[in-house]
């Protein structure tokens, strides 16, 4: 419960800015001792700063909280999305885990349940989460870091994997919009992208519903045959034929059972 509360906490800060103590209280349902004490804690923990009845996420803690968040949104599809890729990963196959939030949850399964498998991300988190699992072998992309993303891009990212050739890439989309193409929200991370696109036997794109229909700044690459495209079942009907019409293999996960309901090429 207390967990719950920080966590609760932390993103009221980071969605409403500087707040007073009693609207944090109001929000999370505590009584403010409570929430003076939970303050303090992440005070200590460098996480917020607090000012006469007041407190906010601190400067140096914006970016980790950021990537919590975005990596709790449509946690549940995320998760059955997830499940269904990890099925395609086969015992001593070499496969590339981007920086996706998506992509984070298979990692999570990796470590659950290890196989011997050679992993290669760009992901500091992912790399982090997967380094003392046994039977895996990490190797992490050169590059300079996007705090954002907890990612490694640019020119050295891109140099290294020209001599890099994958089984399996496993890649998350920040949109996809009505174009037929993917979209990021930082240049770095798309060219680096569309590089991983070419060098894998199988490219997978996992991508809750949420992205469909939507356009960020800087283009990847545009869906293409033979490009598995893994979903949840909230997709709206006119993307399984817009999907279909570029040669792209569906794979539809059911939220409730994290299973997979529906699968089409």
């Amino acid at each position: 419960m207390k967990n719950d509360r920080l966590s609760a906490i932390r993103e009221h800060l980071y969605k409403h800015g500087t707040s007073s103590i009693q609207a944090i209280a109001d929000s999370v349902g505590a009584s403010l001792a409570t929430i003076r004490r939970d303050l303090q804690i992440l005070e200590e923990e460098g996480v917020v700063s607090r000012d006469h009845g007041s407190a906010r996420i601190a400067k140096t803690a914006g970016i980790e909280v950021a990537f919590e968040l975005r990596e709790k949104q449509n946690l549940f599809a995320k998760r059955a999305i997830a499940a269904a890729a990890f099925e395609m990963i086969l015992p001593n196959s070499t496969i590339f885990l981007d920086a996706g939030t998506t992509v984070l949850q298979i990692a999570r399964q990796l470590r659950l349940n290890p196989m011997p498998v050679a992993v290669f991300t760009n992901c500091l988190t992912v790399a982090q989460l997967l380094m003392d699992v046994p039977g895996l072998k990490i190797t992490m992309l050169g590059g300079q870091l996007r705090p954002e993303n907890a990612s490694l891009v640019g020119g050295a990212a891109e140099e290294m994997l020209d001599r890099l050739w994958f089984d399996n890439l496993f890649i998350g989309a920040g949109a996809i919009a009505d174009d037929g193409c993917i979209y990021s929200l930082d240049d770095s991370e798309a060219r680096l992208n569309e590089k991983m696109l070419t060098r894998a036997a199988k490219a997978v794109l996992l991508a809750d519903s949420s992205k469909f229909g939507q356009r960020l700044t800087y283009k990847v690459a545009p869906l293409r045959a033979g490009l598995t495209v893994i979903s949840d079942d909230g997709l709206p009907r006119a993307w399984f034929d817009r999907l279909d019409s570029a040669g792209c293999l569906m794979k539809i996960v059911d939220t409730q059972d994290n299973a997979v309901s529906a699968e089409s090429a």
